[in-house]
């Protein structure tokens, strides 16, 4: 032991690692491995020496070189939540824009590929996947939701009816438009939603983002001009989406703050969100399945009689969920802002894949306006960002 106290502190640790056996590219690695898993081992091993000239330290390692080893553990710490965290936010993002882009292109595929013409039987089929996907979770312990009291029930139903609308327009919209005209279109919600914060919410919003909302418009209204596989009905569906998606945001901050109020929590998780919404969807699907009459397609139908028709639907069930789970996994990661400039630049390669995929038909001037669009919603995220700041 008088041997190792005259030694620097690389040479104590090369010690160690003899009587621990440890091989010769480890020890070659001293200036890494000096880490607090070694002070830990060292303290361990010299415990019963009393007479150590190397004071203990307050969490129980070793002040080796009067704290150097310390520093180092800090240092090494702190670089590697850096790089994990980098990590975490660029694997987030890639999974939520995957996950939200995929979504769409499958769903375009089913109702128009497959020409499958029952868009209220698809929803329900994609949330009944999403309560049967949350609730297992749930069940197991690896995700937290709240119980569906009668109360919360009764807060939620009003906003639940605006979701389920939101959805069955949307897929009534995709059906007969192409998806670049689509994520442009959408483009009139953030427009509607900026009016009815002005009008609810008394929120006035600068000069930089009102220039972006009507560029939204005139890009909107020039793309449907433009477009040569323009179909009065598809407009129709998707202008009524619009109204219901911006109403579903508007409404959706008031009804929040009261339903947390009725949960045993007093919180409302975005898990418990998935698991409300799409559980109250369901008996709302079915009846609007009779009203709409898809029952007797649903019968006569042979796609339902095709596996692989089945695996693309469920497929798409998992999209859904997928995008609520990378949505909140992102913007815990990053922010609002980032969450909101990357969803609008993510509508970019959208659009051409869309235009790809399903041989889309366009003109010159047409693919213009779909990128104006698309520009405009990006001049929009980052006007709402210095807005915020």
């Amino acid at each position: 032991m008088n041997t190792i106290h005259g030694c620097t502190s690389n040479k104590v640790v090369a010690l160690l690692l003899e009587k621990l056996q440890v091989s010769e590219t480890c020890r070659k690695a001293l200036p890494v491995i000096r880490t607090w898993e070694i002070q830990v081992s060292t303290l361990h091993i010299f415990k019963a020496n009393k007479r150590s000239k190397m004071k203990p330290m307050e969490n129980g390692g070793l002040d080796l070189e009067g704290g150097k080893v310390e520093r180092e553990r800090q240092k090494y710490i702190r670089g590697s939540r850096k790089i994990r965290i980098h990590n975490q936010a660029l694997l987030s993002g890639f999974a939520y824009c995957v996950s939200s882009c995929s979504m769409i292109l499958v769903n375009k595929y089913v109702l128009s590929s497959y020409n499958f013409n029952a868009g209220i039987s698809l929803m329900l089929y994609q949330n009944l996947i999403s309560v049967v996907i949350v609730s297992a979770l749930s069940f197991f312990g690896l995700i937290s939701t709240e119980p569906l009291t009668l109360r919360l029930i009764k807060v939620w139903l009003p906003v639940n009816v605006i979701f389920v609308g939101m959805l069955i327009t949307s897929m009534f919209s995709l059906k007969y438009i192409n998806v670049a005209m689509v994520t442009v279109l959408k483009n009139v919600t953030n427009v509607i939603t900026a009016l009815g914060e002005m009008y609810l919410f008394s929120k006035h919003h600068d000069s930089r983002v009102w220039t972006a909302l009507f560029l939204m418009i005139i890009s909107a209204f020039s793309g449907g001009i433009t477009d040569l596989s323009f179909h009065a009905t598809g407009y129709a569906w998707q202008i009524t989406n619009c109204f219901l998606t911006a109403s579903y945001s508007l409404t959706l901050r008031r009804v929040m703050d009261t339903a947390k109020q009725v949960t045993k929590s007093g919180n409302l998780n975005e898990f418990s969100m998935v698991l409300l919404n799409n559980t109250l969807s369901l008996p709302l699907g079915f009846i609007l399945i009779f009203v709409f009459n898809e029952v007797d397609y649903l019968i006569a139908t042979p796609l339902l009689r095709l596996p692989t028709f089945w695996l693309v639907m469920t497929f798409s069930g998992i999209l859904g969920l997928a995008i609520s789970f990378t949505s909140m996994w992102f913007l815990h990661q990053t922010g609002a802002t980032t969450y909101s400039l990357v969803g609008s630049l993510n509508k970019i390669p959208l659009s051409v894949t869309g235009i790809v995929l399903f041989n889309v038909p366009t003109s010159l001037e047409n693919s213009v306006s779909i990128f104006f669009g698309l520009l405009a919603g990006v001049f929009f995220a980052g006007a709402k960002m210095r807005e915020r700041s």
